[in-house]
């Protein structure tokens, strides 16, 4: 009895395990199942021992039609099944693991780069009983790897053609990292070592604060993380100051700045292209400015001009911030005989040629006749094409020296002279300052200045300096006060007025601008020195030209006599015949005709004498 209850109980110990171990296995099968990876074993005989359903949905087979299946027999190319057969040789034999990967086409037409890792599965005894792998396809991961290298290479690239560094910073360890050609920037070595101390010693010093303060936006939690400046750096090895631009962002983790990545690029001589070409603007515009001719330039695909310089003031009678800036509106000032050969002429140099014309313009302000001459020609860009012309036009327009500027600081005296002027058939214009006359100077027709030197007499002066400095040839008549120092007239012919005049008696105020201004006509006088005054002032004895140079000095007869050893009532008696031998009604005569034959003031301070005394 007791041996059938132990064979019962042994049977029952059997069947339980038996029941255990086909639970574990279906247990083990339902895992293997739900991996997406390949799952597979194989037998001694390299033959397919086990292979989960996405093995076999790879491979388009039933377990029947794989298991007992040889590599061969599933017709895998000869090549491959040959390595792969080594390999499980290999790990029945040794009891290794093998990682590998290799590219197979499935019979379900699928192919693609597989990573396996193949290893042994051993049995109670240790004895290996089977080989076990797993699979994924790598196709994706070396598509992503090949596109990563790909883009890397063609990242390198473009940094090299456009010559951008790229560097990093890391906040919290306050490191930084450079490739060689940022460093070179610094003036560095590909190799030499970097740190927040090379960085700031590089940068120029009046531009540091403004870096810093870019760095301290960058890493504000509550900005952007963008960093974006331009800055000069000094090369540390090599002295050379470059402009650099850089940019970059900042990376934050919980509110703090925990990376930075960047790229820098040395704009040099991009800069010093844009300077070369706002240097040549400024020239441009400065010999506009002073040009007599109005210099013109006009966009053809919109039928605009974009720019005149100061001369069309003076040609068309209208400012240039109140010109119309259409071709059209200008044709409208063309004189209608005239207007159809200009449009032909335009329409010419749109199309890219140069032409020259010339044509009349009735003025809008006050309708005057003008006759200007155009050359016109057109601009290209650097592909050949017609992006803008250009012109050059010339007043021909003759006519007689009948204007008068008066540069006066007092309005009510300016109105006063205005009236004078306009009653001897000129025409006036009244201008505040020296300044604001100078300023139009270049651009002004022929004429002469009528200087107030009454108020800001030092300021006046500069008048008459400045145009013969700029070679302007518009003559300049000094008015100052009665009973003003000699020293006054002696300064003013200096300063290169060809004439001095007293106010007071508008009667002779009147003859003496009339008489000025007409020796303005069709010419300037011409500052050099007169035959006919060198040969009356010849006919002085020596005393008589000694007091002349004693009087044109500002020196009194006190003064005089003291300097020539004679008392001042003979001093009045020379003085007296020098006036009469020279022709001279006055002081202010006698000045300009000792300027006229070449005797000039000397530069000390004779004293003083009074005009007309």
């Amino acid at each position: 009895m007791t041996e059938k209850l132990s064979v019962a109980a042994r049977e029952i110990t059997e069947l339980a395990a038996e029941k255990l171990l086909t639970s574990q296995a279906r247990f083990l099968d339902e895992n293997l199942s739900s991996l997406p990876d390949y799952v597979y074993t194989f037998d001694r005989q390299r033959r397919f021992a086990y292979a989960n359903p996405a093995m076999l949905a790879f491979l388009g087979l039933s377990a029947d039609e794989i298991l007992g299946k040889s590599f061969a027999d599933l017709d895998y190319p000869p090549d491959l099944a040959r390595r792969l057969n080594a390999q499980i040789d290999r790990i029945f034999a040794e009891g290794v693991t093998v990682e590998d990967e290799a590219f197979f086409q499935s019979p379900t037409g699928r192919a693609a780069d597989f990573a396996y890792l193949w290893g042994p599965i051993r049995a109670e005894d240790g004895s290996i009983e089977l080989v076990v792998g797993v699979a994924r396809g790598t196709s994706d991961r070396r598509a992503f790897e090949d596109a990563l290298r790909s883009s890397e290479a063609r990242l390198r690239a473009a940094t090299e053609l456009v010559g951008i560094g790229i560097y990093s910073w890391d906040p919290v360890a306050n490191s930084l990292e450079w490739d060689a050609r940022l460093r070179a920037m610094w003036g560095l070595a590909p190799d030499a070592p970097v740190d927040t101390g090379v960085f700031e010693a590089g940068i120029h010093p009046e531009d540091r604060e403004r870096v810093r303060d870019a760095i301290a936006r960058c890493v504000d939690p509550t900005g952007d993380g963008s960093y974006n400046v331009e800055y000069r750096v000094i090369g540390r090895d090599d002295g050379i100051v470059r402009r650099i631009a850089t940019s970059g962002r900042t990376s934050f983790a919980e509110g703090r700045p925990t990376g930075f990545i960047g790229a820098a690029i040395d704009v040099t001589a991009q800069y010093q292209r844009e300077a070369a070409i706002r240097a040549s603007e400024a020239q441009f515009r400065s010999f506009a400015a002073h040009s007599s001719n109005l210099i013109w330039i006009g966009d053809p695909s919109s039928n605009t001009i974009v720019y005149r310089s100061a001369a069309y003031e003076r040609i068309w009678g209208v400012p240039c911030h109140a010109a119309a800036n259409g071709f059209a509106a200008w044709l409208e000032d063309v004189h209608p005989d005239d207007r159809q050969q200009v449009d032909h002429a335009l329409a010419a140099v749109k199309a890219g040629e140069v032409r020259q014309f010339e044509y009349k313009i009735v003025r809008p302000g006050d309708g005057a006749i003008r006759w200007l001459r155009d050359t016109s020609f057109p601009i290209f860009d650097g592909a050949g094409v017609v992006t803008r012309i250009g012109g050059i036009t010339e007043d021909l327009t003759q006519e007689e020296v009948r204007h008068v500027y008066i540069v006066s600081g007092k309005a009510a005296e300016a109105r006063k002279l205005s009236a004078l002027v306009r009653a001897i058939g000129c025409r006036a214009r009244t201008f505040e300052s020296g300044a604001t006359f100078l300023d139009l100077a270049p651009i002004l027709s022929s004429g002469c200045v009528l200087l107030d030197l009454r108020k800001r007499r030092e300021e006046a002066l500069c008048v008459p300096r400045e145009l013969r400095a700029l070679s302007i040839s518009i003559p300049t008549i000094a008015l100052d006060a009665p009973g003003a120092d000699i020293s006054y007239a002696v300064a003013a012919m200096k300063a290169g007025a060809v004439d001095y005049i007293i106010a007071g008696d508008e009667a002779s105020m009147r003859a003496s601008i009339a008489g000025a201004v007409a020796e303005c006509q069709g010419s300037t006088r011409i500052s050099t020195r007169d035959d006919n005054a060198s040969a009356r002032i010849a006919r002085l004895t020596p005393r008589e030209r000694e007091v002349l140079i004693g009087l044109i000095d500002g020196g009194t007869n006190k003064v005089i006599g003291q300097r020539l050893g004679i008392s001042p009532r003979t001093v009045e008696l020379h003085r007296a015949q020098v006036m009469n031998r020279l022709n001279a009604s006055g002081l202010a005569e006698l000045l300009q005709i000792a300027l006229a034959a070449g005797i000039m003031p000397s530069a000390g301070d004779a004293g003083e004498q009074r005009v007309g005394s």
